[in-house]
């Protein structure tokens, strides 16, 4: 096919002659709040599953979306006003029944954010709560949205394992003591204090910036810290917990 007859198909060819599906982005918001992991939901104000609790999200946009992380972020600022760090795509779900509009598919994301009331949240919903991620059991999530937590988690338990991923639900300076309860939630499982502490110390990802009581923190000055530049990337060679 010649450039010219190339264009001169582009130029005719009409893309609504195809049934194509609805296409969103849902994205799982995890944070750090009194000791314990929680999940931002939303409170759906329209049909379908009105009055439902579901993950944020939204359609993309064809005009103001170059791509799906373009529009991924857009849903996240808009929802709680935060630019999260962290911003990671787990998977992508489309079928014929999980959207009972029309043939449905979703990318789904999960992001980290540190903790913060939702009434800061900018976004006019019906309400945005944060919910502890073991009391979502009780709940009927809207849409297929309880399946896409699940898949969310268990990324966020896995990659947890072998990167500094809670550093980004904490604010800083942090506590060693704070970052390795941060480990704890996200993985769920304890870790042994020496071995933790020694393997993220000789990893170089963190710099001391002086000593003191962290935010929420309580009883005697400790060291704090923040992150080292290149941490976000660094990869241990064994896994947290073996």
């Amino acid at each position: 096919m010649t450039q010219s007859s190339e264009q001169a198909f582009l130029k005719s060819y009409n893309p609504k002659e195809y049934d194509t599906p609805i296409y969103s982005v849902d994205i799982a918001i995890f944070t750090l709040d009194q000791g314990r992991l929680k999940v931002l939901l939303v409170e759906r104000g329209e049909h379908p599953f009105k009055g439902f609790w579901a993950l944020p999200g939204g359609f993309v946009d064809l005009k103001k979306d170059p791509d799906i992380h373009t529009t991924a972020r857009r849903k996240l600022v808009s929802k709680t006003g935060v630019d999260a760090p962290l911003l990671e795509q787990v998977s992508t779900i489309g079928n014929a029944h999980r959207d009972p509009r029309h043939w449905s598919i979703t990318t789904l994301y999960m992001a980290l954010i540190p903790y913060a009331p939702t009434a800061e949240f900018i976004e006019a919903v019906n309400e945005a709560r944060w919910f502890p991620i073991e009391e979502i059991e009780q709940l009927q999530l809207a849409f297929d949205h309880s399946e896409l937590l699940e898949l969310a988690r268990e990324r966020l338990k896995n990659k947890t394992a072998y990167t500094v991923l809670p550093i980004h639900v904490l604010k800083r300076p942090f506590s060693l003591t704070q970052l390795q309860k941060a480990f704890e939630l996200l993985m769920d499982t304890a870790l042994e204090k020496k071995s933790f502490r020694r393997r993220l110390l000789n990893a170089d990802v963190l710099k001391e910036v002086g000593e003191g009581i962290p935010e929420g923190g309580k009883g005697r000055p400790a060291a704090l810290y923040e992150p080292a530049d290149g941490s976000e990337s660094h990869l241990f060679v064994r896994v947290f917990g073996d």
